[in-house]
């Protein structure tokens, strides 16, 4: 294989939570009054940290958030995650297959990015190379995650890769100077023209588009 390490998001890429999250936060922002697409919520908070999707709801609604709406949401999403999170179609295959060290940076808390690769029998793989944007103060897009991965784990940003499956993801991965592959669906691929980074659709076979 090319690289020495592979650098996984895990919203979307290993789990797939985003469809839990926007719903929420959906379903939460209609009921002060806001009124949001499930279509856009999944196109246009994809990969935004939870701070950057309070805000925007805000920015509709006719006073500020509850001082319990991050509270509630994260209550709402952790029992669905617990009940309802399944992995990606054909991660656990693609992990069977790949030699080199692995962790995970995601934007979401390390006690939710936890959880969901336990429900989902995916922690074991990961234990001990979890890295979370709070625990740095840094979020997608900005690129100080992923360098903290990389020099986490002992690599040089050369001797990486990321996987991703938001924009966001992939202009932090770019800020970075690391190469980047994008999961994509038919919902969110032209997300990513003008782009120029390789995109997939089946998460089992991304192990030969690394070599």
């Amino acid at each position: 294989m090319k690289y020495k390490c592979i650098i996984f998001d895990c919203d979307g890429v290993l789990v797939d939570s985003e469809s839990i999250s926007n719903g929420t936060l959906v379903s939460m922002a209609k009921n002060i009054g806001v009124t949001i697409e499930f279509d856009f919520a999944m196109t246009h908070f994809l990969g935004k940290s939870l701070q950057f999707c309070f805000d925007y709801i805000e920015s509709l609604a006719a006073e500020k958030l509850p001082d319990n709406f991050e509270d509630e949401f994260r209550e709402r999403t952790f029992e669905a995650f617990r009940t309802q999170m399944k992995p990606i179609p054909g991660v656990h295959e693609l992990l069977n297959k790949i030699k080199v060290p692995i962790c995970v940076a995601s934007n979401g808390p390390a006690e939710k990015i936890r959880l969901n690769l336990t429900t989902t029998k995916l922690i074991d793989r990961f234990e001990g190379n979890i890295f979370s944007a709070y625990d740095i103060n840094s979020w997608k897009p900005n690129p100080e995650l992923y360098l903290h991965a990389a020099k986490s784990m002992g690599f040089a940003v050369e001797e990486c890769v990321i996987i991703e499956d938001s924009v966001a993801g992939v202009q932090a991965a770019q800020a970075g100077g690391f190469d980047v592959f994008a999961y994509v669906n038919n919902h969110t691929e032209a997300l990513f023209k003008g782009l120029d980074i390789p995109l997939f659709n089946d998460m089992a076979c991304l192990d030969k588009l690394l070599l």
